[in-house]
Formats: C-alpha cells, sequence, structure tokens
C-alpha cells in the first residue's frame, strides 16, 4: 500500500500509452478494464483507510527539486478520498455507456489521461504537482468537446480553455507569492501544502491572496458570473464530456476552497462571507430561473448543475462541520446526479438527435425503464428525502444557517426552484399523449446504458439512506482543519466563529 497513490495517479496514463497498440475492435473493452481496474485500486484505498483519523494518509514524498520546495508529495484524507472514489467510478459507467463510433480509440485514450489528472489533483499535496494536474485536465477535455462536440463545438472548446486557462494563471501568480510568504516567514522555500496550513499571514495579504486563488477556482466551479463558458461546454460537448465535466471537472474548484482557501486564509475566508454568500445565492436562484425557461433538456441540466454548485459553496463558507462536510457530501451527490442526468439526456438524443422538450411526449408508455430511471434521479436532483441529494443539501443548508437564517432560506429556494423546472421536464417529456409519430417505436434502455445506470441509482439510494460511511471520514478531516483554522485565526471576527466551534465539537 505504500504507492497505492501513485498506482492510482499513473495506471490509467500509462495503460492509455498502451492503448494505442490495441485493435480498435478490442479497445472499448480495453478501456472498460482499464477502469473497471482503477475502480477497484480506489474502492481498496478506501477499505485500508482510517476513518478515525482526520490526517493525510498513504503519504508519499519524493524531492523532485528541492533548492525550489517543489516535490513529488502526494496524500490522501477524508476531503479527497471519495471525490476520488467518485472520479473512477464516474469513468467507469461513462465508458461502459459509451456509445460513439468516430474514432473511438482516441476517445477512450482522451478518457483514461482524463482520469489521471483528475485523480493527481485530488491527491496533491505540492501546489506546483497541483498545478500541473490542474491545467493537464484542460488538455483531454479541450480535445473531447472539440472534436467529438456539436457544430459549435471549437467555439465551446475554446471558451472554455480560455476561462479557465486565465483563472489558472492568476492563481499561479498566487501560488508564486504564498511560497515567497512562506520563504520570508521560515528562511526555507516550500509548496507543499501542508506546510501552507500552519503558516500565519498577515490580514491584508490573506485577503489579496484569498481573491488570487479564489478567482482560479471560482471559474472552474463556476459561479457567477464566471458561468458563461459552461452552458456552451455542455451543449456542445459529447454525452462523456458532459457527465465527467458536471460530474468531476466542477468539483476541483470546490475542492480547491476547502483544500487552499479555509486552512490557508481563515481570516479572509471568515471576512468574506457576505459577499461570497451572495454570489451563490445568485447563483442559486438566477440559474434556476435561467433552467426553467429552457426548451433544450441538456440545458436545463447545465443551468441545474450551475445552481447546485451555488449550494456547494455556501456550505462550503459556512465555517462549521455542518456546513463544510454536507459540502463536500455535496459534491459527491451532485457529480453522481448530475453525471446521471446527462447520461440520461445523451440516452434519449442517441435514439432521436435532438435535446428539444417540443420533439418528445408521452415518453413514459414506450420507454419504461427510462421513464422510471429519470424518475428516480430527478428526486434525488430536487433532494427528496432518502436520496442521496437529501443529505448534502440538507447539511449545507443547515450549515449556512448557523452564519444566517436569511442565507438558508434564500439558498434553500434553490430546492423548490429545482422541484419546479425538474418536474416541468419530466412532465413535458414523459406524459400526456404520444403524439409524435417519430417517438412510437424508440427502443428503450439496452444492458449498457442499464447497466451504468441501474449502478448510479443504487449509489442514489444507497447512499441516500445510509451517509455514514462517507460522512465520518469526512467529518473526522473537516474537524481537525478546523481546529487548525481555530489556532490561526487573528481577527476578533474569526475567533468567535472558531471559538464557537470549539465549543460544539466538545460538547458532541
Amino acid at each position: 500500500m505504500d504507492h497505492i497513490l501513485s498506482l492510482l495517479v499513473f495506471f490509467p496514463a500509462l495503460a492509455g500509452m498502451l492503448g494505442f497498440i490495441v485493435k480498435k475492435e478490442n479497445i472499448k473493452v480495453y478501456g472498460i478494464t482499464v477502469a473497471t481496474i482503477e475502480f477497484v485500486l480506489s474502492l481498496i484505498l478506501w477499505l485500508v483507510f482510517d476513518p478515525s483519523n482526520g490526517g493525510f494518509q498513504f503519504v508519499e514524498f519524493i524531492p523532485l527539486i528541492p533548492n525550489y520546495g517543489i516535490n513529488y508529495y502526494l496524500g490522501v484524507d477524508g476531503i479527497s478520498l471519495f471525490i476520488i472514489i467518485l472520479s473512477t467510478f464516474i469513468t467507469l459507467v461513462g465508458l461502459i455507456s459509451l456509445n460513439i463510433e468516430k474514432n473511438l480509440k482516441n476517445m477512450i485514450i482522451s478518457l483514461l489521461f482524463l482520469e489521471m489528472t483528475m485523480v493527481g489533483v485530488f491527491v496533491a499535496l505540492d501546489a506546483v504537482v497541483f498545478y500541473i494536474f490542474w491545467e493537464l485536465s484542460l488538455v483531454p477535455m479541450l480535445y473531447i468537446i472539440g472534436y467529438w462536440g456539436g457544430e459549435l463545438r471549437v467555439y465551446a472548446a475554446i471558451k472554455f480553455f480560455l476561462y479557465t486557462f486565465f483563472g489558472s494563471l492568476i492563481m499561479l501568480v498566487g501560488m508564486l507569492f504564498l511560497a515567497y510568504l512562506y520563504y520570508l516567514a521560515t528562511g526555507t522555500i516550500s509548496f507543499a501544502i501542508p506546510d501552507w496550513h500552519r503558516l500565519i499571514l498577515p490580514y491584508d495579504y490573506q485577503i489579496w491572496l484569498f481573491l488570487a486563488f479564489f478567482l482560479g477556482m471560482a471559474i472552474k466551479v463556476p459561479m457567477f458570473p464566471f458561468h458563461t463558458w459552461l452552458p456552451y461546454a455542455h451543449g456542445q460537448a459529447p454525452t462523456i464530456g458532459s457527465v465527467i465535466l458536471a460530474a468531476v471537472l466542477l468539483k476541483m474548484g470546490t475542492y480547491g476552497f476547502v483544500r487552499f482557501l479555509l486552512p490557508i486564509f481563515p481570516d479572509a475566508s471568515v471576512a468574506l462571507i457576505a459577499p461570497i454568500a451572495f454570489l451563490s445565492i445568485v447563483m442559486v436562484i438566477y440559474t434556476a430561473m435561467v433552467a426553467y425557461a429552457q426548451e433544450d433538456m441538456k440545458q436545463v441540466i447545465a443551468y441545474s448543475s450551475i445552481s447546485h454548485m451555488g449550494v456547494i459553496v455556501l456550505g462550503t463558507f459556512a465555517m462549521n462541520v455542518e456546513g463544510i462536510a454536507g459540502s463536500i457530501f455535496l459534491m459527491i451527490s451532485h457529480g453522481i446526479v448530475s453525471g446521471a442526468l446527462f447520461m440520461l439526456v445523451g440516452n434519449i438524443y442517441d435514439r432521436r438527435h435532438t435535446k428539444l422538450l417540443s420533439e418528445f411526449g408521452g415518453l413514459a408508455s414506450v420507454m419504461p425503464k427510462y421513464a422510471t430511471i429519470f424518475g428516480i434521479v430527478l428526486m434525488a436532483s430536487v433532494g427528496l428525502p432518502l436520496t442521496i441529494g437529501f443529505v448534502g443539501e440538507f447539511l449545507s443548508l443547515m450549515g449556512i444557517y448557523k452564519i444566517s437564517a436569511a442565507y438558508a432560506f434564500l439558498g434553500g429556494t434553490g430546492i423548490i426552484l429545482g422541484a419546479a423546472y425538474m418536474l416541468r421536464v419530466y412532465k413535458l417529456a414523459f406524459f400526456g399523449p404520444l403524439t409524435n409519430e417519430k417517438n412510437k417505436n424508440l427502443p428503450d434502455l439496452n444492458w449498457k446504458e442499464l447497466t451504468s445506470l441501474v449502478s448510479l441509482v443504487a449509489v442514489i439510494i444507497w447512499l441516500g439512506v445510509n451517509p455514514n460511511p462517507v460522512l465520518k471520514p469526512i467529518n473526522a478531516s473537516v474537524e481537525s482543519m478546523l481546529q487548525l483554522m481555530e489556532k490561526k485565526a487573528i481577527t476578533k471576527e474569526a475567533k468567535d466563529i472558531f471559538a464557537h466551534n470549539k465549543v460544539e465539537l466538545e460538547a458532541k
């Protein structure tokens, strides 16, 4: 187990390189086999992970450029563990349901390289290594959208790349300046994220560095008003691209908030709760209303995805265990549910080559399996109790309620609006008379599609009924992080919030 993280990171990329010599007729089976092995490795990681330990486990450290404090430094804690498993699981089910013929080999190889970058982001404990994987993730996704996408695929791919790359450059400047401040404070250069966690920075520096990191990560989320690239990317991307983009790549931004912003800049995080909450609430309500107005089924899901990400950001900046743990759980929930929704839209698009709601109606009578699974996933999306969507949203809103009842109320309106636009989609697509002749002989889900979707539905119900196996490790790491933030706080406002959290934790 000493090098399981390195194996998780580089196995799919090495297998992807070998994929060039695999015959075309065998490439899909090869890709699914590699993704299955990677998923099993991530489950083994969970099996041997100590859920009571809030620190980093399975740490690997190899000096790369020691004179500049750059090292191959990997580790995993409760915050990153399940996002890694989400990445491997979504890649696997995406490959199983993959339904393209155009240059299939290159698509599968691209997905395997993308899997490497996703896992790399979530295990990296050196900022330079983190940044390398963060930037490398743009390359295969750019190719997937730009080559296999719709008519405006090149525009959508370039817009996706420019937005995220621009934000990343500002974040890089923040990283370099933070390493310089660490050098001034300690006399040594370090890009190790745990070292940065222990650094106490002056309040003014915290604010400016927070903003530099926040911009790069907020574009990735994407937060309002940086969200405009996402509907284009989803609208033009092939189904597998939308699935992985929504399920995993967006989580890099919110994961960065928890890994960098909160523990490194605790005072700035507390000071900026109000403006971030405002942007998050606008994000929740505005994009939900835009989703309701859409006539394209995929665009409804795209704007819905942005709206739910707003609730994640609200929970992250609640500055308490319930909110932060809830936001991390909601990252996993959103990944499963949004991935399933984009997969379902892809299924109907493969049959009809349209995503317009006006083209459907009465589908439940000809595709009962499809309608049933869509209904279950829809209920999870709107946060129905006993589904995975309820747990994260409830904890996130409960956490932000401790900061402000108004924030919680306004953020909670997203659930009501979400029910409105999702039930509208379901009514228009599945109920009523079957009037369109083109829909009368549509085949129901095949075994590949059922395998992928039933796997996702099983997780939706299992973690909705029993979230403790996931919440326990998350809680341990979040409590450890909050204790660190409490020790580092220098402003009265931050000290009061963390002192209150400490009292609550001791009471428990």
